[in-house]
Parts: C-alpha cells; sequence; structure tokens
C-alpha cells in the first residue's frame, strides 16, 4: 500500500483529529505566533533598515508577481476539503494537476520579471521579482500536504507548517537586512517563508510526492479549478491593483505608504478572524453532507466574524497615528490617514465571511464568478477615479469598494443560505454596538487627555485595554452570540486540561 493510499484510508476511517473549536483554538496559536514574528520583523525592518521606497519596491514586484501566481492553488486545497469520497487515485491526480499547473505559472511569472521592470522604469526591481518568482517553484509541494491535515481537521499540523515558514521568513529578512538588501531582503524572506512551507507540510503529511503523474479522472477539479482562477484573478486584481496603479502613477515612496498601511490592516484582520477560515470550510462540508441547513451556522460565523473584526479593526482607525508613530517612527507617519480608511474597508468585507467559499461548496460557481467580475470591475473603476486626486482619495476608494462588496453578496448569500434579513441585522446591530464599547475609551481619551498627534504608548495601550474590557461586557450586556462561543471554546480547553492532569501516566 503506497503512503497516498494509507493517507486516503485514513481520511476515510477516522473521525476528526479534533472537534471545530478545538481546530480553531489551533488555527488562533497558528495566527497568534505568526503574526507575531511577522509583526515584529516588519517593525524592526522598518524601523532600522527598509526605507518607505525599498518597501513600495517589494510590494510592486510582489503584486506584480502574485498577479498570476495566485493562480497556482488551481482549487486543489478546496477540491480535497469539499470532496465527498476523496480516492488515492482523486488525492494523486489532484496533487499531478497542482504540480503541473502552478509550476507553469511560476515559469511564466519568472520569464516576465524583466517586462515587470521595464514596464515600471527601475531595473532594481527585476531581480526582486525574479526571486519572488522563484519562490513559487516551491509552492505546489506543499499545496496537497497541507490541504490533507485541514481535511482530518489536523490544526496542530497545520499549526506547525504555518509557524515553521514565518520563522524562516522573519530569520532571513532580518539577517539580509541588517546586511543591506534592502528590497530583496523581503524576496529572499519570501522564498525562505516556501521553502519551509514544503519542507514543514511534507514531514507531517509523512512525503507525498505526485510522481508517476497521474491526469486521469481530472474532470471535475478542472472544473473547480476554472472557476477557481477566475475568482483568484478577480481577487489578485482588487487586492493587488492599488500598488500597481500607485506605482505606475506616483512613485515607489507613495506605494511604501500605502503597503504599510494596508499591509498592516490586513495582518491585524488576519490576526482576529483569518485564522479560523479554514477551519470553517470542511465544518461546512460535514453540514451539507449531512443535509442539514446551512443558514444557522453560518449567522454564528457572521456573529463570530463581526463580534470580533469590527471592534479591532474600528480601533485600528481610532488609534492609526499613534500606531504608525509609535511602531514605525516619524518617517511612515503619512501611512495613518491611509490606515483610517483601509481598516474601515475591513469591516466591509469580514460582514460577509466565506462569500468566496461556500458557493463553490454548494455548486454556485457561475453565480460565484458573475459576481466576482462584477466586483472586480467596481474596484478598478473606482481606484481609476480616485487616483488622480492622490494617495488619500486611492485608501477611501478602497471603502467605497467594501461598501459595494457587501451590496454584490450579500443578497447573493441569502439566496444561497436561506438566512433571514431580519437576524442578519440583529447580529450587525449587536455587533456594532459592542464596537461602539471598544473605541469609547481611545476616543474619550483624545478629548480628554491627548489629541492623535500627542498620543503616547501608555494611552494607547490604556485605551485599548479597557476598550477590550468594555467590548467583552457589552457581549453579554447586549446578547452577543459571541459571547456563548467564548464560554464554549473556554470549557472545552478547561475540559482538555482537566483530563490531561487526571489522565494516568504511561509507564
Amino acid at each position: 500500500m503506497t503512503r497516498t493510499q494509507r493517507l486516503v484510508r485514513e481520511l476515510a476511517e477516522q473521525p476528526p483529529v479534533m472537534s471545530v473549536r478545538t481546530a480553531a483554538a489551533w488555527a488562533l496559536v497558528s495566527q497568534y505566533t505568526s503574526f507575531a514574528l511577522q509583526f515584529a520583523t516588519s517593525i524592526v525592518l522598518a524601523r532600522w533598515f527598509i526605507s518607505p521606497a525599498e518597501l513600495g519596491l517589494f510590494s510592486i514586484a510582489f503584486a506584480a508577481v502574485t498577479l498570476v501566481a495566485f493562480l497556482q492553488d488551481f482549487g486543489v486545497t478546496r477540491y480535497i476539503n469539499g470532496e465527498r469520497e476523496l480516492t488515492a487515485a482523486k488525492l494523486h491526480t489532484a496533487f499531478t494537476i497542482s504540480v503541473v499547473f502552478a509550476w507553469s505559472i511560476a515559469l511564466l511569472a519568472i520569464l516576465a520579471s524583466g517586462a515587470i521592470a521595464a514596464f515600471y522604469r527601475d531595473p532594481a526591481m527585476r531581480p526582486v521579482a525574479l526571486v519572488i518568482a522563484c519562490s513559487y517553484l516551491l509552492v505546489p509541494l506543499a499545496i496537497v500536504p497541507q490541504a490533507t491535515c485541514q481535511r482530518r481537521m489536523d490544526y496542530k499540523s497545520n499549526t506547525m507548517i504555518e509557524v515553521g515558514s514565518a520563522l524562516a521568513n522573519a530569520a532571513t529578512a532580518i539577517t539580509l537586512g541588517v546586511l543591506g538588501y534592502g528590497a530583496l531582503a523581503l524576496a529572499w524572506g519570501a522564498f525562505a517563508q516556501q521553502g519551509a512551507r514544503l519542507l514543514v507540510s511534507q514531514w507531517r503529511a509523512g512525503l507525498m510526492l505526485p510522481w508517476p503523474l497521474r491526469i486521469a479522472g481530472a474532470a471535475p477539479l478542472f472544473k473547480l479549478g476554472g472557476t477557481n482562477s477566475a475568482q483568484a484573478v478577480c481577487n489578485s486584481v482588487t487586492s493587488r491593483a492599488p500598488e500597481l496603479v500607485i506605482g505606475r502613477l506616483i512613485d515607489t515612496i507613495a506605494v511604501g505608504l500605502f503597503a504599510r498601511a494596508s499591509g498592516l490592516a490586513l495582518q491585524l484582520r488576519l490576526l482576529v478572524a483569518g485564522a479560523v477560515t479554514g477551519v470553517f470550510y470542511p465544518a461546512f462540508r460535514r453540514v451539507r453532507d449531512a443535509g442539514e441547513p446551512l443558514g444557522p451556522p453560518y449567522l454564528r460565523v457572521v456573529a463570530a466574524y463581526t463580534g470580533v473584526t469590527w471592534p479591532a479593526m474600528a480601533g485600528i482607525a481610532v488609534l492609526a497615528e499613534p500606531i504608525i508613530h509609535l511602531l514605525y517612527g516619524t518617517r511612515w507617519i503619512a501611512a495613518a490617514p491611509l490606515l483610517v480608511w483601509v481598516a474601515l474597508s475591513q469591516l466591509c468585507y469580514v460582514a460577509l465571511p466565506l462569500n468566496g467559499d461556500l458557493p463553490l461548496l454548494l455548486d454556485r460557481m457561475r453565480s460565484l464568478i458573475r459576481r466576482n467580475v462584477i466586483e472586480t470591475a467596481a474596484s478598478v473603476l473606482l481606484l481609476a477615479l480616485a487616483a488622480p486626486f492622490g494617495l488619500i482619495w486611492v485608501a477611501i476608494s478602497r471603502f467605497g469598494h467594501g461598501l459595494v462588496f457587501m451590496v454584490i453578496y450579500a443578497p447573493f448569500m441569502q439566496d444561497m443560505l436561506g438566512f433571514r434579513w431580519r437576524d442578519l441585522a440583529t447580529i450587525y446591530l449587536r455587533s456594532l454596538i459592542v464596537t461602539a464599547a471598544a473605541v469609547a475609551p481611545a476616543l474619550i481619551g483624545y478629548r480628554l487627555l491627548a489629541p492623535p498627534a500627542e498620543a503616547g504608548a501608555l494611552q494607547m495601550l490604556g485605551s485599548a485595554g479597557m476598550g477590550a474590557l468594555l467590548w467583552f461586557a457589552a457581549l453579554r450586556l447586549a446578547g452577543h452570540p459571541l459571547f456563548a462561543e467564548i464560554l464554549g471554546l473556554l470549557g472545552e480547553i478547561v475540559d482538555s486540561l482537566r483530563q490531561r492532569r487526571i489522565q494516568p501516566a504511561t509507564p
């Protein structure tokens, strides 16, 4: 029996390695640890070793390469997590398609590195783009092993993969930054991250390779992959267009400032809510396979996302100036007003979670792609209208795009999942209440103590700490569903610790 056959038998015969709540807890550990490493690395590099222009150079190269590199997954992760009956043959075919398609995309990105530098009239961009493109040669050998960990709800292994890759990125980028490599330090950090992801994921999956290549029975994967690729292109254009447009119309310093603001907001959003997204997809697959309605669990997910992320993003918007000043220094202070609008845009994006995942799970691919195209066109149009008026208007256009995002996807999700508008509105209202409670201390502090430009670390941390306490109290007083979820998660952790304490030691 091959390793792949043994793995598939384990996936089919064994129950999930852990519950959804425990998996979510492991995912949070992964996200918090990875975030701490990335966050500390960004502060060290920005304060002493990387200038806004150098970050801008890396951001343009990274954005240009990932316009095509985002296609690499080709829906393989979703296929493995969503397939009802995953056989060894299907898994082998998925691995083959992943490697062939991903390496083709990586080679295309490598060949395009010179054209990217020529388009932006910056020869220094070519080696940066080339290193980033080469890192994607390593990606496909990690996609399937990590996806199998997610399918069996083994988020302990997933944590090892994410933390190991973040450590490799941090160590490489800081070392090369100290040595004066500038933007190339960030590029080689990205390369090291993908290399570590490959090694750890292969170790946790028991060494999986796609040889001999197999493409028989690939039709369902091509169907899903086509949809996933169209979706990836839309998402890539929406997320990367600002850096590309700013770099062409303004300069690399402006790109660096926008990248600092958008990167910080996205990192903090992923810290708060992004970790558990991968947990929910296989969990919803099990609900679907059991024939149960998806509306009620989806509303609980919405409550969890908005109850946590809205207060966090609103807090970042309110504290934007002291955050940038204290973390990155005065040369990055122009990123503060950009951070306000980018953080506010995240409120819209998390209001309808899993908008790109559940339609694939429920075979609503064509409807999803139609909306993806409309959303992407709206994003590019808003960006084109805003860019001539300056950098701040580019940031404001992201908030406008967030509102358009909600208008496009809210009716789609309601029609697909069957939840009631009234129930969704009630969750939003309660999340707004806890958000107001969370940011109140910061606003009061500006009024009574010091304005944003003069607020120190003590005022910022005190406002954040008091806001967290008021947020938790508001969850209880507002009857927010997240309060019960938090208590349930804490209960599972306590029970797990008790079981370990009373379990007899093995000789």
